[in-house]
């Protein structure tokens, strides 16, 4: 006695042929939702972006801070407002010019890194709240002022 099977035997080209590929709605439904998982990530990954390049940007001034204290201690004065950061890398060329100024300068590199997002860093002395010196980032959009990524941040703060 033989068993009935409730599927009629196919061939394999005839199973093949019968069932193969997607539906474009099948398609459609798989795009959708990858795209909402992509949505919901991009949404909650964004800001956190914008929080470590101001860690970064924060961590950079500390290091300019150092910097210019170790140039201080040693020439007894902070580099002129005309000498700017630069002088941490390079000897200045303007007076005064240091007498004990290390070959490798203050900093790694030959150059002043920018700030996270590729603006210059700005030295100000005497800093604008009697502070001996201030580094500043603008933040995000590049200007004085503002919130969230386009905040100030100064090594006045970071003190």
């Amino acid at each position: 006695m033989t068993a009935t099977t409730p599927f009629p035997a196919l061939s394999l080209r005839q199973f093949l042929t019968a069932r193969s590929g997607f539906t474009l709605v099948e398609i459609l439904v798989v795009i959708a939702i990858i795209s909402l998982l992509a949505g919901v990530v991009l949404l909650n990954v964004a800001p956190q972006l914008g929080m470590g390049k101001q860690a970064a940007a924060r961590a950079q001034i500390k290091v300019f801070a150092s910097a210019l204290d170790t140039y201080n201690m040693a020439n007894g004065r902070y580099p002129t407002q005309a000498q700017g950061l630069d002088a941490l890398v390079r000897k200045p060329t303007q007076p005064p010019i240091p007498d004990n100024y290390p070959d490798g300068g203050y900093l790694q590199g030959r150059t002043i890194p920018h700030d996270p997002w590729k603006n210059p860093y700005v030295y100000l002395i005497p800093g604008r709240q009697n502070e001996p010196f201030e580094v500043i980032s603008y933040g995000a959009d590049g200007e004085p002022g503002g919130q969230g990524n386009n905040a100030d941040l100064s090594s006045s703060d970071a003190q």
